[in-house]
Parts: structure tokens; sequence; C-alpha cells
């Protein structure tokens, strides 16, 4: 026999409002530097390329680790450079234990 069940009705913190603008531009601004390197390698593409995808590339990881119920895999995945925001977007909005 189990002992009781301890539940709430408050409801899971929501994802911040920010964070799925992050993750996307975190992804996209890497798939640019990347295609960039692969053809014709501008310099102009990577000097805005870079400062934008590190700045969302730490949106995500801040937020995720500041995030009240975020699990060690969903802070770890926000590490992942490019995939790392939608993989915690969809940790946070999927898991109930997150």
């Amino acid at each position: 026999m189990t002992g009781p069940q301890i539940t709430t009705d408050e409801p899971a913190p929501a994802v911040h409002p920010v964070l799925p603008i992050a993750a996307w531009v975190e992804l996209l601004s890497l798939v640019a530097l990347l295609s960039n390197l692969a053809t014709v390698h501008l310099p102009a593409i990577t000097s805005l390329g870079g400062p934008v995808h590190g700045c969302a590339y730490l949106v995500v990881v801040i937020l995720a680790l500041r995030h009240p119920q975020t699990s060690t895999i969903t802070r770890l995945s926000s590490l992942l450079p490019g995939i790392g925001g939608l993989l915690v977007l969809r940790r946070l909005r999927l898991s109930p234990t997150r």
C-alpha cells in the first residue's frame, strides 16, 4: 500500500515568453552561420550572426537555469548549441515532471 499522494492545484510556472523566440533565433542563426561557412563565407554574415547566436544561446541557457521546475536533464540540454532551446521548450511544455 502506498502512502497518500500530495497534489497541489497550483499551475506549473509558464514558459517565459522570450524563451521560444530565443530558441528559434539560436537555431536559425546557427544554420545561417554554418551555411555561410560552407558556401561563400561572407565576413558581414559572420560578424552579425555570431553575436546574435551567442546572445540567443545565453538567453536560452539562463532562462532554462532560472525556471523553477526544470530538471537536471533539461538544464543540461539547454547547453546544446542550436537545438538546446527547442529541446528545453519541448520538455517544459510536454513533460509534467519537467
